[in-house]
């Protein structure tokens, strides 16, 4: 049996990777993440895998992100049994993150079975429980960079620095195939360089097949040094003074929260924004934190820029969730860091129901927001949204700053790809958007990549590996979903546009007749729904005869 690369998340969109490799020794997946976005991906979440769980022999983590961790502890308690292979850095940070989850799992399920509860409806189970987290974390091996570890009968491993976040690396997979040795490339998430709280992205060149992320792969950046970073901060900071009121940042609790804390205390200490309270408000990211005051030198700074941030007397961290209620009583400017950074979830969506329709608030959106999210809608410029059913007025400041992603953009990714030359197969695009697919495509064969050696994956396709040779596609299971969907606004996403445009329509109509005639006229539209009785809400009396 040939070597096979099967693609079972992050296909098509930004959030969910998983790779199986399966080879005629073993089985063995490459991260194995949460989807996020739109329901309909979410959905997945809550699905069988499309493997049998107790199968795959071992797990190589790239870093510890939830759309790239944050199905573990499903995997473990589907019946795997293997070692989780991950830097030191990842291990520690998925130490916080995946219990979190857990927590916010059952949190979210125990408020869902209240409203199933009272609609009538089956309760629901959380996907994993906190003790799942956690016994998951005992799976884990640590692993050193540069140094070659067996992980399955017949594979091999070798990470490298890839400048994404604390503990984040691209991994070398040598397979022995049927017909020889095969090397693939996982890049993992790439950095875009240049950092000084971060390597630059590595890796090595002359492999067979390389994997490669494409969050950013549709557009160049303009370049930027640390000093010009801050100083954009800044000026968003005395903008959102200026206005009044608070600032919020909706901030990925990892690596974003960190940095933009460390450039906060720079800036201040230098004089650039006047002193000012700031909140880190998400249990996460202070637990996150500590790890980055432990593991965060930076050989470029030549010492731990997140060493000194709990000296700060302006900066509080707010564990409990009183204390961030506590708020909403606070007036004239401040900050707030709250998680989650597309505004899916956590305390940030509190936070976004009493301040967006302030005039006086900023919000500002520090990093990539994928399509469906609340955050992509804001970033787009909706008027109004709903968030937890109710409907919000936008009259906030909206702002976007690209410059904290931890994404390398087209021109890094395809410098990156290059350096990796000679590839003698195939060259996957994986974890992007569509037209940022296609982006890194086109930029790719600009720079001499053959078009037929360049692969855009769809969910659950599968290819078959040699040495040296192009990749060949072969029959697979019917994808969980339709071709496009991961990547766009789904029905739900329409069904709260169409009632915030109805409710809007509603309070613009001179006349109550007005608005019963609007409402008679979308009845009429619609019709009864099949089997019940949408005045009474019971089911329909049997026809006569």
């Amino acid at each position: 049996m040939p070597v096979n690369l099967t693609f079972h998340g992050a296909a098509g969109c930004v959030t969910g990777f998983c790779a199986r490799l399966t080879t005629p020794r073993a089985s063995v997946l490459v991260d194995c993440g949460m989807f996020q976005g739109p329901k309909t991906l979410k959905a997945l979440n809550y699905e069988p895998f499309p493997f049998r769980a107790g199968e795959i022999d071992a797990v190589l983590l790239t870093h510890a992100h939830i759309d790239h961790s944050g199905l573990l502890p499903k995997l473990m308690r589907a019946g795997f049994k293997g070692a989780i292979h991950a830097t030191a850095g990842a291990r520690d940070l998925c130490e916080v993150m995946l219990p979190d989850a857990g927590d916010i799992q059952e949190s979210e399920v125990r408020q869902l079975n209240r409203r199933n509860q009272r609609r009538g409806r089956d309760p629901v189970e959380p996907i994993y429980t906190v003790q799942d987290a956690r016994r998951t974390l005992e799976l884990f091996h640590p692993v050193k960079l540069g140094r070659e570890v067996a992980v399955a009968p017949g594979v091999t491993a070798r990470y490298w620095e890839a400048g994404h976040m604390l503990g984040s690396a691209s991994i070398e997979v040598r397979v022995d195939g049927g017909e020889g040795p095969v090397t693939i490339l996982f890049s993992g998430d790439l950095g875009p360089g240049g950092r000084d709280f971060l390597p630059d992205p590595e890796g090595p060149a002359g492999v067979d097949h390389l994997v490669i992320e494409s969050t950013y792969g549709g557009r160049p950046r303009a370049s930027m040094d640390p000093a010009s970073r801050r100083r954009l901060l800044a000026r968003e900071l005395r903008a959102a003074r200026e206005a009044g009121g608070p600032l919020l940042i909706p901030a990925f609790a990892v690596e974003r929260s960190q940095e933009l804390l460390a450039d906060l205390q720079i800036l201040i200490r230098e004089g650039e924004v006047p002193d000012v309270d700031i909140f880190l408000d998400s249990p996460l990211a202070i637990e996150a934190t500590e790890v980055f005051r432990r593991r965060g030198w930076s050989a470029s700074m030549d010492r731990n820029p997140f060493e000194d941030l709990r000296q700060s007397g302006r900066l509080m961290f707010l564990r409990e969730p009183g204390e961030s209620d506590r708020l909403e009583r606070m007036s004239g400017w401040h900050v707030i860091l709250a998680a989650s950074g597309m505004c899916e979830a956590g305390r940030v969506r509190k936070h976004l129901k009493r301040l967006l329709w302030r005039r006086d608030a900023t919000v500002l959106l520090p990093g990539y927001q994928a399509a469906g999210t609340l955050g992509r809608i804001l970033a787009e410029g909706a008027n109004s949204v709903r968030i937890q059913g109710e409907d919000i007025a936008v009259r906030a400041r909206v702002r976007s700053l690209d410059i904290y992603s931890g994404h390398a953009d087209q021109g890094a990714l395809a410098a990156w790809a290059k350096a990796r030359r000679p590839i003698g197969g195939s060259v996957f695009l994986a974890h992007g958007e569509p037209d940022a697919l296609e982006g890194l495509r086109t930029k790719l064969v600009a720079e001499g990549f053959a078009p037929e050696r360049l692969v855009i994956p769809a969910l659950d396709e599968r290819f078959a590996l040699a040495p040296a040779a192009p990749a060949s596609p072969l029959a697979g299971a019917e994808a969980r979903i339709l071709p496009g969907a991961a990547a766009r606004p789904d029905w739900h996403n329409a069904r709260s546009r169409l009632l915030l445009d109805l409710n809007a329509r509603l309070e613009t109509l001179p006349d109550d007749a007005a608005r019963e005639a609007l409402l008679e006229a979308l009845s009429q539209a619609l019709g009864p729904a099949e089997g019940v009785d949408v005045g009474q809400g019971k089911p329909p009396a049997a026809p006569a005869g």
